[in-house]
């Protein structure tokens, strides 16, 4: 039984499907009092009504620092606190050899994968963490890719091995009033990884993967509430892989 979760204000980043729904529906089915963004209101509106348990929403690009300052705003305004941060929000605008990305793909990227990230971490700490009780956490969405090379998706990859290192960084920092930890999903059946998992992709992972199957948004947000809990309140600066052994796999 996980606890330490009910009444905890969390802003869950790429909230309105894929692994940011599972999160924020781990965790207001926990207690928690959740709010999501993303870019689009409309989808929302809908993740928010499926979901129930109260869960709020903020409609924000967090790749444009004033919009992140709006989401930790919003969710300062309509709780009154922000216990949780997970940084689940991500872009990969382009696939190839990284040699040849061009330079405002290469920057969105960053943007969005690694800045934003830091953005919202300096205002959740800033705003609220730093002088809260604590017990805070930090939840970094980054990807088995941080720990090899791939000829399709490096630079994606390159921005996810940078944030499992800025999650130790703020660990170091933030400490003890904050934890700040990573989650490294696999392969995850979401509409994000599409052209990874569909057609022959699926079958490709899975027969290489020792629990023979990709993995489910539910199966990183359990991760997620585990970190956020108080049977994790002796873990910081970790970065876990949650792949079906796909690290390991032959």
């Amino acid at each position: 039984m996980l606890e330490g979760l009910e009444g905890k204000a969390v802003l869950v980043t790429g909230g309105s499907r894929g692994i940011g729904k599972a999160i924020a529906a781990g965790f207001a089915g926990a207690g928690a009092r959740v709010m999501i963004t993303s870019r689009r209101a409309e989808d929302l509106a809908a993740t928010a009504e499926e979901i129930g348990n109260g869960v709020a929403w903020c409609a924000a690009n967090v790749g444009r620092p004033d919009e992140a300052e709006q989401a930790v705003d919003a969710t300062l305004e309509q709780f009154g606190s922000l216990d949780v941060l997970v940084n689940n929000a991500g872009t990969n605008p382009y696939a190839g050899p990284t040699i040849d990305i061009d330079l405002p793909r290469w920057e969105k990227t960053w943007q969005v994968n690694l800045t934003a990230p830091l953005v919202l971490s300096q205002l959740a700490w800033n705003k609220f963490m730093k002088e809260g009780p604590g017990g805070s956490s930090i939840i970094n969405i980054s990807s088995v890719g941080a720990f090899h090379t791939n000829p399709i998706i490096g630079a994606y990859d390159i921005t996810k091995s940078a944030l499992v290192h800025l999650t130790r960084q703020l660990a170091a920092e933030l400490g003890p009033k904050v934890r700040v930890n990573a989650i490294c999903p696999g392969l995850v059946r979401t509409q994000f990884a599409r052209a990874l998992w569909e057609g022959e992709g699926e079958a490709f992972v899975s027969k290489r993967n020792p629990l023979r199957r990709i993995g489910e948004p539910e199966d990183i947000a359990g991760t997620a509430l585990y970190l956020a809990s108080s049977l994790a309140e002796w873990v910081t600066g970790e970065s876990f892989l949650v792949d079906g052994g796909q690290h390991a796999g032959f």
